[in-house]
């Protein structure tokens, strides 16, 4: 069997779901979500949080957090997207 053959068997049985880190052994999830946090809902580009929480791929590290059960939102602005946490009103009263 050709190596070609086997790497495209090894794809083919994978779920196709990213392998989130658990935050609480997560020290690069952890600093996310305190930007996150201490932005109190305001929205911040990807340059905010890579430079405040000294991470790359903010994409990944946002996905992550949703895996671990936060609310967080983003919004494509005029060329950078934008990310905040969403804030439940309800649960804050």
């Amino acid at each position: 069997m050709s190596t070609q053959g086997s790497l495209f068997d090894a794809r083919s049985s994978r779920t196709g779901r990213m392998h989130a880190a658990r935050l609480e052994h997560s020290p690069r999830l952890q600093r996310v979500l305190a930007v996150l946090q201490e932005a109190r809902g305001t929205k911040l580009s990807t340059r905010d949080i890579i430079e405040r929480a000294q991470v790359c791929a903010v994409n990944s590290c946002i996905d992550e957090l949703r895996e671990n059960g936060h609310d967080v939102r983003c919004q494509r602005g005029r060329s950078v997207w934008l990310y905040w946490l969403h804030v439940n009103e309800e649960a804050t009263a």
